[in-house]
């Protein structure tokens, strides 16, 4: 991986995991609790790819399975997050286009309740029987709703930032061949807007007007 991705994903990374044990796991919501740092590496996933997406969810869950107040075997989330981070870089469109928030929110469904269910299932090999106390059914629902609602607010995010450390062109603008930026074709698919596209037709139209002007201006000199 590349130096700025290293720096940009353990920054993300420790911010994700300081929020969720210090803010979100206090909150004492019934059922699970709103895995910010699963959507972490979702985000980063969906732009690095899944070989990217591997490596930063096993860093991602290996550093929550050490950091306090863990009580769970080392190592347990960190396989994890680097089987969901796989998975979630294989979706990666090759041309960075996303035509709408479907699929992406699809995904975050799919790792919320794959996550749990994964996570459960090393549990049980492993001799931990949490999750049959608590009832595995509503740590399911409780972990898709609460990452659902809360995927609209850090994920776009998340991209947009690894698209900017990528020094992407499609972070700023968008030409026809290239498609649409992943975040921005996110926060605009509500809305039926395309913002890299209308960028560049108000620059097409005002490059016509000079050239428009320029020639009616011409014409006059030549009367």
């Amino acid at each position: 991986m590349r130096v700025n991705r290293i720096l940009l994903s353990t920054a993300l990374v420790v911010v994700a995991l300081v929020l969720q044990v210090s803010v979100l796991a206090r909150l004492h919501l019934p059922g699970a609790v709103p895995d910010l740092l699963l959507l972490t590496v979702l985000g980063l996933a969906i732009v690095y790819g899944h070989v990217g997406g591997a490596l930063i969810g096993f860093g991602a869950g290996l550093l929550a399975d050490l950091a306090p107040p863990a009580d769970h075997a080392a190592g347990r989330y960190a396989l994890v997050l680097c089987v969901i981070g796989y998975l979630a870089g294989l979706v990666r469109p090759e041309n960075g286009r996303l035509k709408s928030a479907t699929g992406p929110m699809a995904v975050v469904v799919a790792a919320a309740i794959g996550s749990t269910l994964l996570y459960a299932l090393v549990g049980g090999l492993v001799g931990d029987t949490a999750a049959r106390h608590v009832g595995l059914g509503s740590l399911l629902f409780s972990a898709a709703l609460y990452d659902l609602l809360l995927a609209p607010f850090v994920v776009p995010g998340v991209m947009w930032l690894a698209r900017r450390a990528e020094n992407d062109p499609l972070a700023d603008a968008n030409s026809p061949g290239k498609g649409t930026d992943i975040s921005s074709g996110w926060l605009s698919s509500g809305t039926g807007l395309r913002i890299g596209g209308q960028r560049n037709g108000l620059r097409v139209k005002a490059a016509r007007a000079r050239t428009a002007r320029a020639g009616r201006i011409k014409g006059v000199k030549r009367l």
